[in-house]
């Protein structure tokens, strides 16, 4: 028996740093991906104290810029031969359109093509380590994007708060559809893919918001909002759970009555997520596959 390994991107914070405390609990050796060393040390810190034996590590780096998520990337692969689980949890939800490094709309950049592009650079060790398993923190979101436009979908914009719901929404459609199509790809693999939404969580992702920090604190003691650790489950279900192992392809909301709602229009496309794909992989640089 080897000790399994899993990835968690944004690990630091919210449902993130409870998927990550999560995994160390179930005898993962836990990388966590994030942009601030001190608070990758204060978390390291913490799960150490709270687990028992943890084994806790961090990587620093920015999905928002391609040569980070390269470096970081590249420093994963030398650590770690196989790898056992990769959880796609980093995102952002911006209230005014900024512009990314690689001069894609910032939102786009951190929420899909870093996680798709660190997933693709990944494929290797997670081969090596299967059966593992792909998990892509989604949202209930996706059914405020719009009509996806594949070839101007990561451009940036000229939005404030009332469009930025849309793109945030279409960076949550994007995180689906190449979820599914990863597991399209990876068929017979032995590495399976599925997204996930976590519900309503409070959690400081909407931080830009004033007043949201506080009004999540109050709205958690009600069933209106899920705490980050409810919030995890689902994902930490995909990532562990025996009876997922085989399962790949899916989208498993955690929201109340989701599944009584029709499916999203775009998702009923099956032609969208090869061609949402293709244009990632211009985006990121990477070869088509």
């Amino acid at each position: 028996m080897h000790t399994k390994i899993a990835i968690v991107t944004g690990g630091t914070s919210g449902i993130g740093k409870e998927i990550a405390r999560g995994l160390a609990r179930r005898g993962f050796h836990v990388a966590i991906v994030c942009r601030n060393e001190l608070r990758g040390r204060a978390t390291v810190d913490e799960l150490a104290r709270d687990v028992p034996g943890a084994r806790v590590e961090t990587f620093l780096g920015d999905l928002s810029v391609q040569m980070d998520v390269r470096r970081v990337a590249a420093s994963l692969v030398e650590r770690f031969d196989r790898l056992d689980v990769l959880v796609n949890n980093a995102g952002v939800h911006l209230l005014r359109a900024k512009t990314s490094a690689d001069g894609h709309d910032r939102m786009i950049a951190t929420n899909h093509l870093g996680p798709f592009l660190l997933t693709n650079l990944l494929l290797g060790p997670l081969e090596k380590g299967a059966p593992s398993r792909v998990v892509v923190v989604a949202s209930e979101a996706h059914r405020q994007a719009g009509r996806l436009d594949v070839e101007r979908m990561a451009e940036p914009g000229t939005y404030r708060a009332a469009g930025a719901m849309r793109v945030y929404g279409r960076s949550k459609l994007l995180n689906i559809l190449f979820a599914r199509e990863l597991a399209r790809r990876m068929e017979g693999s032995g590495v399976t893919a599925n997204a996930v939404c976590p519900g309503a969580v409070a959690t400081g992702l909407a931080r830009e918001v004033r007043g949201t920090e506080r009004l999540g604190t109050l709205l958690a003691r009600t069933p209106v909002l899920r705490t980050p650790a409810q919030g995890a489950r689902m994902a930490l279900r995909l990532a562990a759970d025996p009876e997922f192992e085989t399962c790949s392809g899916g989208f498993y909301s955690s929201t109340p009555g989701a599944g009584l709602l029709p499916m999203a229009g775009a998702l009923k496309d099956p032609g969208l997520g090869r061609d949402v794909w293709e244009r990632s992989a211009r985006l990121v640089g990477l070869p088509s596959r």
